[in-house]
Formats: structure tokens, sequence, C-alpha cells
């Protein structure tokens, strides 16, 4: 996959290719330090997700309008250093013999503070950096090294975690935070100017949003789906690590292996859209993303219990795949240029705070029943979903 011919793109996503794979070799790490270092609760694993999200949301939405008056680029930097510190700290305390559930839980929302600002930061710069034209391809890219480290980081991590123990991925983590400062710091492109007039207020991101019917539908269903999704995440940890007994290696093995195929979904997007068009790509690929995970219904221990977690992650990935590079490239096309950051940082902020509800919630659900059944009420709820897809007649001409 070759890159962007963009002056500073490739440099860009080299950045997010190594701070991805850090990512994603740690996948699992702090539920798997909750579980078995400090021999924490169903409740508590899905305690330290959901307080993380519930409290880094509301920190990081001030910071939007901060974001949209200054240079991306130094502020991408800054978010870096600051999850790189955030990380660091685990196996500091570790080592030291001062790792506590409350530790984990401060990195956890110091990181996840840091992400949102990152986030909002790097979307406006890339639209900066790369024409209208191009966007599409762009978020291709991203997306494609997202899943190729998808599916090489859990397996790794898993390997890693079963020589050396969970704390080392999250110093893997940190690093690669690091590397992508420096990535980020050797990029020369024209930075993304200050707004040529004042709209930057704390409540312009879900007045823009709500405004247009298209964005309204798309942040909708957007923020449902995923808080749906990440609910189930801490209680697949318990199922698989702590019920089923899946050693790590497994577990890094049923989320890497799908994850081939959102790499392959993300390389068919823009041949798919140029066939079929925008619309018809969109919501044929959002609804299957929302119809799979009813498939963890089904899910069991020993080697029928693996293999149905990777077909049905590999289903819903690949129709991920194809999903989010369109569902990137109409957000920030739809978006008024001057209000990017601020419109990115609501969305993640909405999203984060929907996650954390939904997680708590569905922590509470898996102790008052079991973590299967809450995670098959999910995808029975997530097959609703495809409903606030954005509809044909939203199709209107893009922002300017």
């Amino acid at each position: 996959m070759t890159a962007l011919p963009v002056p500073g793109f490739r440099r860009l996503w080299a950045a997010y290719a190594v701070s991805t794979y850090g990512t994603w070799i740690a996948f699992g790490a702090f539920p798997l330090i909750a579980v078995r270092v400090l021999h924490a609760s169903p409740f508590a694993v899905s305690l330290l997700e959901a307080a993380a999200l519930a409290v880094a949301a509301p920190a990081a939405l001030p910071l939007g309008p901060w974001v949209e008056r200054r240079p991306k680029r130094p502020v991408l930097i800054a978010a870096d250093l600051v999850r790189f510190l955030a990380m660091a700290s685990i196996p500091l305390t570790y080592a030291l013999g001062l790792l506590t559930y409350p530790q984990l839980l401060l990195a956890a929302i110091v990181s996840g503070t840091a992400n949102i600002t990152f986030t909002a930061a790097s979307g406006a710069y890339l639209r900066t950096l790369v024409p209208g034209d191009r966007l599409l391809a762009a978020h291709g890219r991203f997306e494609g090294t997202s899943w190729v480290a998808t599916a090489a980081g859990p397996p790794l991590g898993g390997a890693l975690t079963a020589l050396l123990g969970p704390v080392v991925t999250v110093l893997a983590d940190a690093v690669s935070y690091l590397l992508s400062a420096l990535g980020i710091a050797g990029v020369r492109a024209a930075d993304s100017p200050a707004p040529a007039h004042s709209r930057v207020r704390l409540l312009t991101g879900w007045r823009t949003i709500l405004h247009d019917h298209f964005l309204r539908r798309l942040f909708l269903n957007s923020v449902l789906v995923s808080g749906l999704i990440t609910a189930t995440v801490p209680l697949l940890a318990v199922l698989l690590l702590g019920t089923y007994r899946f050693p790590p290696w497994q577990y890094g093995l049923a989320f890497g292996v799908p994850a081939l195929g959102g790499f392959a979904g993300a390389r068919l997007s823009a041949p798919l859209v140029r066939r079929y068009g925008r619309h018809r790509v969109r919501t044929v690929s959002g609804r299957l993303r929302s119809l799979f995970p009813l498939g963890l219904a089904f899910l069991g221990p020993g080697t029928s219990g693996l293999l149905t977690v990777i077909a049905v992650e590999a289903l819903l990935i690949t129709c991920m795949g194809v999903y989010n590079p369109l569902y990137a490239t109409e957000r920030l096309r739809r978006t008024p240029a001057d209000r990017t950051a601020q419109v990115l940082t609501t969305w993640t902020v909405s999203s984060r705070l929907t996650q954390a509800a939904l997680t708590a919630l569905w922590g509470l659900l898996a102790t008052a029943t079991t973590p299967l059944t809450a995670i098959t009420l999910a995808g029975v709820l997530l097959v609703g979903t495809p409903l606030l897809l954005p509809r044909r007649n939203h199709d209107h001409p893009v922002a300017g």
C-alpha cells in the first residue's frame, strides 16, 4: 500500500502506524492487569473502562475550541507526549510494587483525554494536508494500517504477556507514543490556520451536527453502535479470560486474525464506492456491521468458542473496514472547515460518554445475570441501529 503523493503525508501516516501498533500490542492489557494482577471483580473491570471514559470526555470537551484556535501539529505532539507519560507510569509503579487500581484508572483517564484531543487535531490537520478528492484514499490508508496492526498486535501482545507479563505491553504502547511524537515533529507541510472569524464556542460542535440532517443521523448511528460494541469488550475479557480460561495468546488470536478482514475491507472501500456509489456502500456495510455481533450469543468454551469469536469478529470487522473510511470522509467533507476540531471533539466526547454509560450499565447487567446474557442483549439492540443511518435524500452537497 503506497503513500499518497502529498507532502508530509508519509510521515503522518508512519507516526499513526507506530502508535497504532503500540496500542494494539497492548490490547486488553488494562483488563488483564485488573483481573490477573489486581484481582478485580467483573464490575470493577467494566468500571475501569466506564469511569475513564466518563471523566476523560468532559475533561476534553473544553479543549475543542482551544484546539480550533491553534496550529494542529504542536497539539498532536503534546497529546502524544501526554499519552507517553500516562502509559509509562504503569510499568514504573508496577516495578516499584506500587501499582494499584486507582493508578490504573488515573492513567486511563489521562490517556483518554489526550486521545480525544489528538483525534480532533488530527482530523483538522489531515484536512489541511490532503486535498478533498483524496480524503477517502487517505482514510483508506489509515483504516488499512489500523486493521493490520489489529491483526498483528494482539497475538504479539499475547505472546509478550505470556513470556513477560501484561505490563510489558503497556511499556511498548508508551514508547510508540514517543515515536509518534517524533514522527509528527518531522512533518514540514503547512499547518492548519486559525479560523478567520470567531465561531469557536463550547456548543458549536453540537449545533453544527444537529443542524445537518446527514451529520445528525450519522452521529446518532455512530454513537449508539460504538457504545454497544464497546460495552461488550470488558465482558468478553471476563468471559474468555476468566470464565472460559482462554490463555492470553488465544485471547489475542481471537481478535487479531479477524482484523485481516478489516484490511481487506479498507482496500475495497474506494473501489466499491466508485462502482456502486457512496449511499449504497455506506448503507449495506453499515447494516451488516450491526448484524453480525448477535453471533456472540452462541459463544462457548473450548475450540468451538474460539472459532465462534473469530468468525463473528471477522465478518464484523470486514464490514467496518469498508464502512469506516467512507464514514470518516463524509463526516469531514460535510463539516465546515472552521469548525472541524470542534465537531470532532464533540463527536468523540459524545461517543465516549455513551460508551461509558453503556459499559457501566452492561457491567451491572452482567453482574445481575451473566456476561454472556449481557453480550447477547447488546447484539439484539445492535440489529435495530441501521434505522438511524442517513437516507439517500440527505446526500446533499457537502459543506464548504
